[in-house]
């Protein structure tokens, strides 16, 4: 078995910059987590079956377009989930368009919440830290366009890292 995931990779200089600052309000996952928008939150598959969802996935970013998003400001799921976060403000809907491409197939999964596409930058830390992890990114933006995403697995050292990139119209 292997725990796999799909997202949008944050690129850089705005990937490595919200994974700093992630650390910085003393999340122990930062660095193990490339910030990303999730696609397909993580999942635990039979390795056998990863084939299978590597074509499912290159079918679906074959038919896609490259779409912008705007990030701004942030948001919170507390009190229903301790997770900060830094708003997309355009390009929701390229999101949700894309998720629902991505979970279905094999990859057809029942979500534990309603999807809504945000960058994770505090998650499970004292009130205090999740607080100050609010308010200093309430003036954030960056904006990039998106050209694929990509399909990442957890490795044994519980680091996520990608498995491998799918392009925007690579048919």
């Amino acid at each position: 078995m292997r725990t796999i995931g799909v997202a949008i990779p944050i690129p850089e200089p705005f990937g490595g910059d919200l994974q700093r600052r992630r650390a910085s309000f003393g999340d122990p996952l930062a660095l193990a987590i490339p910030t990303h928008i999730t696609l397909l939150p993580p999942t635990e598959m039979d390795i056998r079956s990863i084939p299978a969802v590597e074509e499912h996935l290159r079918a679906v970013a074959a038919t896609e377009e490259p779409f912008r998003i705007l990030l701004r400001g942030t948001g919170t799921f507390r009190p229903v989930s301790p997770v900060v976060f830094v708003a997309v403000a355009d390009g929701i809907a390229g999101c949700e368009r894309l998720q629902r491409r991505v979970q279905s197939g094999p990859l057809d999964r029942e979500l534990l919440f309603p999807y809504h596409p945000h960058v994770t930058v505090a998650h499970h830390l004292p009130e205090e830290a999740m607080d100050r992890a609010f308010k200093e990114l309430t003036g954030y933006e960056a904006a990039f366009g998106v050209r694929g995403f990509a399909l990442y697995e957890h490795g044994d050292d519980a680091v996520w890292r990608p498995r491998r990139e799918f392009a925007f119209g690579a048919g």
